[in-house]
C-alpha cells in the first residue's frame, strides 16, 4: 500500500506527472509604504536569493517586496493554492490579478510566458502570514507548445465537501471525488481529459473524523503529503507528521484522526510516459528542445515585458482581481 516515505519540510518529492510542489508558509511583519518588511528586517540577508526560513520568512528573489520577479516558463503549468495572504500576478500577455485567501490560480506556460508572482505586505498594522502551495503539472508533447493561458479559481465558487457529520473537510481542486466535479481546468492540461484521473484535494480531518479514498483501476500515481497536526492515520496506522507517502492507488484507503485535527494534500494523476528534461523554469522532451527554449527566450523574451517592473505590485487596496489578456477584468462573486 504504501511504496515509499519521506520527510517533508520546504520542497516536497513528487510523483510524474507532478514535477514540483512547494509548501511556502512565511510569517511577514507588518507592512512598509512599499508593501514589505522594514528594511532593518532585511540586514544579514541574502536578497535576490533569500531562501532561509529567518525571523519567520524568506524574501526568496525579491529585494523590496517578497516573491519572485519576473521569469519565464514553458512546457509546464503551475497550480498555485493561497491558504492564506496574497499574491500579486503580472505575466508577458499583459494579464495581472491579486488573489489569495483560498484562490487558486492555473497557470498553462505552454509555449512560453514571463511572469512574475509576488507577495505584498498590505497591513500595516499586523503580520502578513503567506501560505500556499506551489504544484507543477507536466504537459504531454502535444501541448508543449499551446499558447499560454490562465484562469482563476475563486475560493467562492471552489467545491467544497463536509463530510463524516462534519468532522472531515474536502477542498476539491481538480478530478471528482464523492460524485462532485472540480471546476475545469485550463483546455490543453493533462488534467482536462478525466481518463487521466488528476486529482488535487485538501483535506482537514477532525478528531475522529474518517475518509475513505476508493482505488484506482488505472496506473495512476497517488502522493498524500501530511503537512500539519498530528493523528493522522492510513488504515488506523499511525503517520508521522511531516511526511510525504507514496501509495498504491490500486487499493482503497481509509484515512483519519485519532487525536486533534490533521491536514493533508493529495496528488494523483496518470503519467504521461513521456521523457522529461527540465532545465530550470522549462520542461520539455528532449535537451535539443530544452536548448531551443533557451534561445527562443533570448531572442523573443516570450513576448517581453509590457510593466513598469520586474517585481510587479498592484497597489496597497485589499482587492482580488483579475485582468486578462483582452483587457476583461473579472472580480469573485459571491
Amino acid at each position: 500500500m504504501i511504496r515509499d516515505s519521506f520527510d517533508i519540510d520546504f520542497q516536497w518529492p513528487v510523483q510524474e506527472p507532478f514535477i514540483f510542489c512547494v509548501h511556502h508558509d512565511d510569517h511577514y511583519p507588518a507592512g512598509t509604504k512599499d508593501l514589505g518588511p522594514d528594511r532593518n528586517l532585511l540586514a544579514g540577508r541574502d536578497l535576490g536569493q533569500d531562501f532561509v526560513l529567518k525571523d519567520g520568512f524568506r524574501m526568496y528573489h525579491g529585494e523590496v517586496v517578497p516573491g519572485f520577479p519576473l521569469h519565464p516558463h514553458r512546457g509546464f503549468e503551475t497550480i498555485t493554492v493561497v491558504r492564506q495572504g496574497y499574491v500579486d500576478h503580472s505575466d508577458s500577455l499583459g494579464a495581472a490579478g491579486r488573489y489569495g485567501q483560498g484562490d487558486v490560480q492555473w497557470m498553462t506556460a505552454g509555449g512560453g510566458v514571463q511572469h512574475c508572482e509576488m507577495f505584498p505586505l498590505l497591513r500595516e498594522d499586523q503580520g502578513n502570514r503567506l501560505e500556499l502551495f506551489q504544484i507543477w503539472l507536466n504537459l504531454p508533447r502535444r501541448s508543449k507548445m499551446v499558447p499560454a493561458h490562465f484562469k482563476m479559481f475563486w475560493s467562492e465558487q471552489i467545491p467544497s465537501l463536509r463530510l463524516d457529520e462534519g468532522r472531515v473537510f474536502v477542498n476539491l481542486i481538480a478530478g471528482s471525488f464523492a460524485g462532485v466535479k472540480a471546476l475545469p481546468p485550463p483546455p490543453d492540461s493533462w488534467a482536462a481529459e478525466p481518463e487521466n484521473e488528476a486529482t488535487i484535494l485538501l483535506v482537514r480531518i477532525g478528531h475522529g473524523g474518517k475518509l475513505v479514498l476508493g482505488g484506482s483501476s488505472r496506473n495512476s500515481n497517488r502522493s498524500l503529503y501530511h503537512f500539519s497536526g498530528e493523528g493522522l492515520t492510513l488504515n488506523n496506522s499511525p503517520v508521522k507528521p511531516k511526511t510525504a507517502l507514496y501509495l498504491d492507488a490500486r487499493h482503497e484507503l481509509s484515512i483519519g484522526s485519532s487525536a486533534g485535527e490533521v491536514e493533508f494534500l493529495l496528488l494523483q494523476a496518470r503519467p504521461i510516459g513521456e521523457p522529461v528534461v527540465q532545465r530550470g523554469p522549462f520542461v520539455m522532451n528532449t535537451m535539443e528542445e530544452i536548448r531551443q527554449a533557451f534561445d527562443d527566450y533570448h531572442r523573443t523574451e516570450f513576448g517581453g515585458w509590457p510593466w513598469d517592473r520586474r517585481d510587479m505590485v498592484h497597489g496597497r487596496v485589499i482587492e482580488r482581481f483579475a485582468k486578462y489578456p483582452d483587457g476583461r477584468i473579472e472580480r469573485p462573486q459571491g
